[in-house]
């Protein structure tokens, strides 16, 4: 960061999410002691996935989000109450794809300026779409644009919009689905989703969410040893591989490990005594 000349201000943070346009899980419902049996409206259907692309920096600064629709065509209706400045795009799947990353980091540099006196700084997952684009990197080295690449399985601990946005958006945004259907007695649907995603993301966009994610990962301020050795005690576990297991002897005997005899073979003679067993019941169930 010293060498490059990163401020806090220049280095950002990018990251995707899905939304369900129903809510992913049903909350919780108070009511009188005794009650056996409390109603609450949820949908009935299975709701599609919508993504959203976040992007923030150090200094509590916002790139305004990317909304991708599981849909083909466009329609102002989409676009009713969603934050200022949101970009729209739109795929069968409704998840990221190398071409819309490519459109939302267009979107990024509109947004951010980045120079030869004033570069920037972004960091994000090994998501495909990130590292295998070719137009992204092409853009970000004519541009001034750093891209630094999070190790595999490191999101949880390093990313900052993992740390204090993604949760809260998901929290905040199917309270708002629970408050709509509330009041209109209906399911959402696409066209609700960017009103919805506006009132929650008017929630999260706070300065202190963002620095917090920043200082707590060891990014902004820098700190070296922000992770203890108990954080990756658990990596070490998984990737440890155990020694041998030997059969232990008394020290006075002749008895050699070839000597015993294989469990196939231990199990093969089981099966013959249940066999003989049960042909000697048989004989005197006859008599």
């Amino acid at each position: 960061m010293t060498e490059k000349n990163f401020h806090c201000d220049r280095i950002y943070n990018v990251d995707e999410t899905g939304l369900c346009i129903v809510q992913s899980k049903c909350p919780e419902v108070v009511s009188k002691r005794g009650k056996r049996q409390v109603g609450v409206l949820t949908a009935a259907e299975r709701g599609s996935l919508v993504t959203a692309v976040l992007c923030m920096n150090a200094a509590a600064r916002f790139v305004p989000p990317m909304i991708i629709f599981p849909r083909k065509n466009s329609s102002e209706q989409l676009k009713k109450g969603a934050p200022l400045g949101t970009l729209f795009a739109f795929h069968p799947s409704g998840w990221i794809q190398t071409e819309l990353f490519t459109k939302w980091f267009d979107h990024f540099l509109e947004r951010t300026n980045p120079t030869k006196d004033s570069p920037v700084l972004l960091i994000l997952d090994g998501h495909h779409t990130h590292i295998r684009n070719i137009d992204v990197a092409i853009k970000a080295r004519e541009h001034f644009v750093t891209k630094l690449c999070l190790p595999p399985h490191t999101s949880h601990k390093m990313q900052p919009l993992d740390k204090t946005l993604m949760g809260a958006l998901k929290t905040f945004y199917n309270e708002e689905v629970r408050l709509f259907m509330r009041a209109h007695n209906r399911a959402v649907t696409h066209f609700d989703m960017g009103e919805l995603f506006g009132r929650a993301y008017t929630k999260i966009q706070t300065a202190e969410r963002s620095t917090k994610g920043f200082s707590t990962t060891g990014i902004y301020p820098f700190q070296r040893d922000v992770f203890s050795d108990e954080d990756f005690l658990a990596e070490q576990q998984r990737h440890h591989v155990p020694h041998p297991v030997t059969a232990d002897f008394p020290e006075n005997t002749n008895i050699l490990p070839k000597d015993i005899a294989p469990i196939q073979q231990l199990k093969k003679n089981r099966l013959e005594r249940k066999k003989t067993w049960s042909c000697k019941g048989s004989n005197l169930n006859s008599e």
